[in-house]
This record gives C-alpha cells, structure tokens and sequence, in this order.
C-alpha cells in the first residue's frame, strides 16, 4: 500500500497535468504552464524515487526536493492568479492542495531527522562503551 504522501503527490500531479493542458489550450499560456508542470509534477516524481533512498540522508534530502518543489509550484499557482489567468478559485483548489503537501513533507522530514539524531546518538553511545570497554581490557593486561 502507497503512502498518504504518495498517494496526494500522484493525485496532485495528475491536477497539475490537467491544469497545464487547460492553460495551453483555453488561456493559451505556455511559459507558465510548462513551469508548472515541471514543478508540480516534480514533486511526485521526489517521493517516488525517496522510497528506495540508500540511508535516511539520502531519504531527507529526496523529500527536502519535493519540499522545493512544492514551494516553487504554490509560487506560480500564486503568479498565474496575481496576472488574471486564473481566477481565484481556480488557483485556489491548487494552492490548498500544495499547501497540504508542503506540511506533510515538512512533518516527515523532521520525524525522520529527529529519529536518524536518536540512532547517531545511539551509535555514538554504543562506541563510547566499547572504546571505554577496550581500554579497560588494556589496563587489565598492563
């Protein structure tokens, strides 16, 4: 089963295609629309390839991605409304939806940092013991 962030990153990529089509063809903007395509789309396209991350870094910073992305996409969402070629409510469905996905990535991001700094803390407990393990050995021995 995919992830909720899966799942509404493909959802919204499949908006923002739809939209993209919609201003190429009735509002005939192409810039625009290519943008926010590449951005909108992008982000799903981050969370997909973070679900096989060789190590939590490489999983944050796949999502940390996403999250650019969808920054970038909420900004020409909000361009495209400022400059009349979508009304408010057209504009507006997307922007709620990137809005959401900006604070789901934003959760996730820092659940998995604050947990990959619990498992250095950890690790750096565990060497500590064995270092101190071994240095008693060596006393022993002396």
């Amino acid at each position: 089963m995919d992830s909720i962030i899966s799942q509404k990153s493909l959802t919204f990529a499949v908006r923002i295609v739809k939209a993209a089509k919609y201003l190429q063809k009735e509002k005939h903007e192409y810039e625009l629309a290519k943008q926010l395509l590449r951005s909108g789309t992008a982000i799903g396209a981050n969370v997909a390839e973070s679900k096989y991350a060789q190590s939590d870094a490489d999983f944050i910073s796949k999502l940390k991605i996403a999250l650019k992305e969808s920054s970038e996409t909420r900004y020409w969402l909000k361009l495209l409304e400022l400059t009349d070629i979508l009304t408010k409510d057209e504009a507006g469905s997307l922007e709620k939806d990137v809005t959401e996905l900006i604070k789901i990535l934003t959760a996730i991001i820092k659940t998995t940092q604050s947990k990959a700094a619990e498992k250095d803390d950890e690790a750096a407990e565990a060497t500590k013991a064995t270092v101190e393990v071994m240095a008693e050995k060596r006393t022993v021995k002396a």
